[in-house]
């Protein structure tokens, strides 16, 4: 907050030098907090697995007629630390993304969108609460072809091509190069950093040679923001980067967080087909779980052929 640094110049006076030191804690290539060690990575790791079965509660749960402030209690909030109040909107607010459940009552046909977030986690999705195309309004019959199809095809490039040395101008071109059209309204980077609070930084831009490291923990966090009746899609999931020697050592100390590891690793490739370097280590319970049609359980985008 400024304040801070106004008071802190005005106790310096005229001959003291007040420098943003920011960098050295959060610059994306090699700040402080930029890089975790194991311990960090399994606390994390722990925050995603909470999040993110709260989210896949909310899918396997969710009923219309449920008020927003029932289905978000499917999430499991019991108190521990969050980083971002806890987001359920359906109907006419969703839209917006951000607002926190109320007590209005969500209806057969409406978008929906939701986000569930403790320190070291944020998970998201977005959809329509139908089981069928035919639910929706008869203009955007068309939603997975338009939108949900490419918007997945490009999480999946993003899956395939992270990894360690990649530069994260890379990462934003194969994107880019999917739904960079200004129809999908894709505005933020498509991908940052996490820690303790949700968004720390962002290697993730247009021509960015920041090589992404080992230790890193990441967000796969791509929105379109399409303004139109299509609404949105959406995965946000976390995952962190780990060289041999960190990955040997994961699996030594945090046995249980690495047998979910491995088990998420195998559901992302053998399930729905997404090639995964071997240093990438899927944190969330619903890794790449992309549902168009809440109430189609368990029915998700999958990448049919090659």
């Amino acid at each position: 907050p400024s304040f801070i640094a106004d008071t802190l110049r005005s106790l310096a006076g005229d001959r003291g030098v007040i420098v943003n030191a920011a960098n050295l804690l959060m610059n994306p290539a090699d700040g402080l907090r930029a890089i975790n060690e194991a311990d960090q990575l399994a606390s994390f790791e722990f925050a995603a697995t909470y999040s993110s079965q709260g989210l896949r509660n909310v899918l396997q749960g969710i009923e219309p007629g449920m008020t927003e402030l029932q289905a978000a209690r499917l999430m499991g909030i019991n108190g521990l630390p969050q980083c971002c109040h806890p987001m359920l909107s359906a109907g006419k607010r969703a839209p917006y993304g951000l607002p926190s459940p109320r007590l209005d009552v969500i209806k057969r046909g409406d978008p929906i969108t939701m986000a569930y977030g403790i320190h070291g986690s944020l998970n998201a999705r977005a959809g329509f609460l139908v089981e069928y195309a035919a639910e929706l309004p008869r203009g955007i019959q068309d939603y997975v072809e338009k939108l949900v199809a490419p918007y997945f095809c490009a999480v999946v490039d993003w899956y395939e091509m992270v990894g360690i040395g990649v530069p994260g101008g890379a990462l934003w071109q194969a994107v880019h190069e999917r739904i960079g059209d200004p129809s999908f309204g894709v505005s933020l980077n498509p991908g940052h950093l996490i820690h303790i609070d949700e968004w720390m930084h962002s290697p993730v831009f247009s021509r960015s040679d920041i090589r992404l490291k080992s230790g890193m923990a990441l967000q796969v966090d791509i929105i379109p923001a399409t303004g139109t009746d299509y609404f949105t899609t959406n995965i946000e999931d976390g995952i962190a980067l780990a060289d041999e020697a960190l990955r040997e050592e994961i699996a030594a100390r945090y046995p249980e967080a690495w047998r979910r590891i491995e088990a998420r690793r195998a559901f992302m490739t053998d399930v729905l087909g997404i090639r995964l370097k071997s240093e990438v280590l899927p944190f969330s319970n619903i890794p790449a779980f992309l549902p168009p049609f809440w109430l189609s359980r368990n029915t998700a985008m999958a990448v049919a052929r090659r």
